[in-house]
């Protein structure tokens, strides 16, 4: 039963077709990717399925009973709005319910020592058990604590690009849409949160359309995809290596019908230009089929990012030593004691969680930061490349040839032949139409992927590469993972792409607690489940422990109620709690930065104590009260 249906959607922008004629529909319960190149009209696609953005030629039929809900690739909030008035932005009965009832909370956190109760407090309290709505506020804060929010009063102007990403997600989650509308939905997330939200999606009965970038993500969630290409749209039912497959085929059947075309159109052609100019009804209709070979024959893939091999300087038998490695923000391990001697050809993967220390590992080992403890011993042949997140510090009034040009005239390849720097862009995507363009004219993900070029263009041998996957369409990472592939350096890689770290990456690096990084000499995804299976043994033993424990204790005849005020307490410590644990990230992450003075360092570290101390205050009464 389809519950929406696209028909013969067209847009275009000034000269630019972004597509034409497009036809899909979904069905209840489909979970859908849309894959294409960066600039093909994905996002314009979603916006117009959304109502935001109005098609040229075609409709949008969507069933009348169905609750529609989107998440924008980059979302626009009034910079005013409070954190509660963005998620809870719905006519949903209950959810309005819920946010009444948080405002409630709200008021009596700002009080003095909590004591002021809300007039409506009472009443609030009693519809939210005639709505029954307490599993569903349960519901919602399962959803926003996964994504670190509990700051609902600050104000919209205040977030990062990256918060606004995670309360827009949140938002559309909690609506409980029957047709789920998603752009780049894992941005911004750990692997964490991204493997949590690909749980809660495949337990959810709902209709998904989705753009990722993220192939374990979709591969995981999605069962079908559609591919705009050339214009066009096409369909696979089937998951990620099954669309690989039939695209390549899809891709050969083409190429020979545009060879026999080729082929027809040159005889035709020869007959056109014999035939004279009165012609029969019999030669009309051959005239008129010749316009179609014509069309047929004229038509030309768009050029594919070529596979290639960049040279790399040559590299030494003693490449990198890391020695008893230590270093710390006062009393906060980032890395403690931690040592490995790098080998020819190794390609290994760095994972933890957001702000844990991966980018100051890379950091350190070019230099940027020194070490509290320990040695660093760099081979002399070394010669790194560094692509970091915080991406390029440079004239952005020039354009790209000429930046590049200021880098080097030509790029060495494994082959021995030497490409100028204007191959090289085409190569990576820059049609020679526009090298000519200005820095700052580029989006964020080519800009990402401009960066990249200028590093590999520099024939490094050992890669540093922190999220190089950030903004990149699918055929942009599949070509930097055959390049990854055959690259003979070193190459160290942080990132939450599971694809490319389970397909290039020789074992990885976990960065745990207190500083702790542990060399795991399998893919991330073997990890994952080794990590899952201690987690579960844990679980049982600590369920065993606590069943232990209840045997022992007497059974008492009746269990004590909380009172009305302790009620009131325990709600607002679960506030309280959440809170203080996302302050006490947020204060690591600027620990973690490392680009301050050491009095701020100290601040930091003195604030994070303190808070600590409130934390196992409110858990020990929490408990109690619980």
């Amino acid at each position: 039963m389809n519950i929406l249906l696209a028909e013969k959607l067209s847009k275009t922008y000034g000269e630019k077709t972004l597509f034409s004629d497009l036809t899909f529909g979904i069905e209840k319960g489909q979970k859908i990717a849309l894959i294409a190149r960066n600039g093909t009209g994905k996002t314009t696609l979603l916006n117009i399925i959304s109502g935001i953005e109005s098609a040229d030629e075609g409709q949008i039929v969507l069933r009348n009973d169905v609750r529609l809900a989107y998440l924008p690739q980059d979302p626009e909030f009034d910079p005013e709005a409070n954190v509660i008035d963005l998620i809870f932005n719905s006519e949903n009965e209950t959810i309005k319910l819920i946010k009444e009832y948080e405002s409630c909370l709200l008021s009596i956190q700002k009080s003095e020592n909590h004591s002021f109760i809300p007039e409506n407090y009472e009443a609030v309290l009693r519809q939210m058990d005639t709505l029954d709505a307490w599993n569903y506020e349960n519901h919602i804060k399962q959803i926003l604590g996964k994504f670190q929010i509990t700051d609902f009063e600050q104000k919209a102007k205040e977030l990062s690009g990256g918060q606004k990403k995670k309360i827009a997600l949140a938002s559309a989650l909690i609506n409980q849409a029957d047709l789920l509308i998603l752009d780049e939905p894992t941005n911004h997330l750990d692997l964490d949160m991204i493997e949590w939200l690909e749980e809660y999606l495949n337990k959810q009965n709902l209709s998904l359309l989705m753009v990722t970038h993220d192939r374990s993500f979709l591969n995981n969630v999605c069962d079908e995809i559609l591919e705009i290409d050339n214009q066009q749209i096409y369909r696979y039912k089937g998951r990620y290596e099954y669309f690989l497959e039939k695209k390549e085929e899809r891709i050969l059947n083409e190429k020979a019908e545009t060879e026999r075309a080729q082929s027809v159109y040159k005889k035709e052609l020869d007959w056109m230009r014999r035939t004279p100019q009165a012609r029969t009804t019999k030669s009309k209709a051959r005239i008129d089929n010749f316009y179609e070979i014509e069309d047929k024959a004229s038509k030309t893939k768009q050029q594919e990012m070529k596979s290639f091999g960049v040279t790399s300087e040559r590299i030494g038998n003693k490449i990198l030593e890391i020695n008893n490695l230590h270093f710390s923000f006062d009393d906060r391990k980032i890395i403690d004691d931690f040592t490995y001697t790098f080998k020819r050809g190794e390609r290994i993967g760095i994972v933890g969680a957001n702000g844990c220390g991966k980018s100051t590992l890379l950091k350190i080992l070019i230099g940027k930061y020194k070490p509290n403890a320990g040695k660093i011993s760099i081979g002399s042949t070394v010669k790194f490349g560094y692509y970091s997140q915080e991406g390029l510090n440079i004239d952005s009034s020039k354009r790209l040839i000429d930046i590049l040009k200021e880098h080097t005239e030509y790029i060495r390849l494994k082959n021995g032949k030497e490409i100028s720097a204007s191959i090289f862009l085409n190569l990576f995507g820059f049609a020679h139409t526009t090298q000519w363009n200005y820095y700052e004219n580029l989006s964020g993900g080519e800009k990402r992927r401009f960066h990249l070029l200028l590093v590999l263009s520099q024939n490094p041998n050992f890669l540093l590469l922190d999220e190089p996957t950030n903004d990149f369409d699918i055929e942009t990472m599949n070509t930097l993972e055959e390049f990854l592939l055959d690259f003979e350096g070193c190459a160290l890689i942080v990132s939450h792409d599971r694809f490319l770290l389970d397909k290039i990456t020789d074992h990885i690096f976990v960065f745990e607690e207190n500083g702790v990084i542990k060399d795991y000499y399998s893919n991330y995804s073997e990890y994952r489940k080794q990590k899952r299976k201690e987690e579960s043994q844990i679980r049982k033993q600590s369920q065993l422990e606590t069943q232990k424990e209840i045997e022992k204790t007497p059974k008492k005849e009746t269990a004590k109620k909380r009172t009305y005020k302790e009620e009131q307490e325990y709600q607002k410590l679960e506030v309280e709690i959440a809170e203080l644990e996302i302050e006490i990230e947020k204060i690591l992450n600027l620990m973690n930065m490392g680009e301050t003075d050491n009095e701020m360092l100290t601040n930091w570290s003195n604030d994070y104590q303190n808070k600590n101390e409130s934390l196992d205050e409110k858990m020990m009464r929490w408990m109690e009260l619980d």
